[in-house]
């Protein structure tokens, strides 16, 4: 062997070397963030300050309380799905508050927010905790129908909100709380009407995976088929099992559309599509769940 070859051989086992040490530190950085291991604690009170200023609030034309549906985004933050989601629903008579888990954070920057979308930073079973104090908040704004409270989540969104309804059903806390806010430690989910996921992360990171959930909180289920950013495999054994133990569960499988379909802000060479057909379909089953689950 020549000594050129020599020298290449040795720069590739070294290159070779630092690969396998990053895979290692970013596999173990992931599993203990699942673990919550990585997770500053907070209290409820912190919590709220740091993300009540971001709350984007819509209300329909009127006094009143009104039925409201809390919504959280996807792991890149709220985009245009988020507003186009709230329009719709204050024409249903229904009030929205849109939650910005990011922004307040700094998140917001394309290189830290891919990081929350690769499992490094901001799991879902510590953003639960974000998902917790916003219910605690809402219940406590004069026009929000404190009874009539729906919970609403796309992708990494719909993963922090099925960890909490599972943490909280284990008696385990998110994993940025210090402890439960008070009204969700007093009430629990009372006055939680239901549930809608848009194509969530159910995945053996989740908690949903392996524990479900345990109060009588209805869910609807958006699915994708051949999801490539969140298998839908996952999410069929979960609606399945929690049916099967008596859950009310709704689940639709789209077809012909992709991760992210009701977004059309997308990222530079994103490979999913913004599908107004896809939209008309899913708007279709959510009016219906909010007919059934609302006042």
């Amino acid at each position: 062997m020549t000594m050129e070859r020599r020298r290449l051989m040795t720069i590739l086992a070294w290159i070779l070397a630092a690969a396998a040490v990053v895979a290692l530190l970013l596999g173990g950085n992931t599993l203990l963030r699942y673990l919550g291991v990585m997770s500053k604690k907070q209290s409820p009170d912190e919590i709220s300050r740091l993300l009540s200023p971001s709350y984007r609030i819509y209300m329909p034309l009127g006094d009143g309380r009104w039925p409201t549906v809390l919504l959280f985004s996807g792991c890149d933050g709220p985009k245009d799905n988020m507003e186009r989601w709230a329009t719709m629903l204050n024409a249903e008579g229904w009030g929205a508050i849109i939650v910005d888990s990011h922004t307040p954070r700094g998140y917001d920057d394309a290189q830290i927010w891919r990081l929350i979308c690769a499992g490094q930073l901001l799991t879902g079973g510590e953003r639960a905790g974000d998902v917790a104090v916003a219910l605690d908040d809402a219940r406590k704004m004069p026009f929000v129908d404190a009874d009539h409270i729906v919970l609403l989540g796309s992708s990494h969104g719909g993963w922090s909100i099925l960890d909490m309804l599972s943490l909280l059903g284990q008696r385990k806390l998110p994993f940025n709380l210090s402890r439960w806010p008070d009204s969700v430690r007093d009430q629990g989910l009372t006055g939680v009407a239901g549930t809608v996921l848009l194509y969530p992360y159910c995945g053996p990171g989740s908690q949903v995976s392996r524990k479900g959930w345990g109060d009588a909180v209805p869910a609807l289920f958006l699915l994708v088929e051949d999801d490539s950013i969140a298998d839908e495999e996952s999410c069929l054994k979960v609606t399945g099992r929690m049916t099967a133990q008596g859950h009310d569960v709704e689940m639709h499988l789209l077809q012909g559309t992709t991760h992210g379909f009701d977004q059309a802000e997308k990222n530079l060479f994103s490979m999913l599509e913004f599908s107004p057909e896809a939209i008309d379909e899913a708007t279709g089953f959510v009016r219906q769940f909010l007919a059934r689950v609302g006042p």
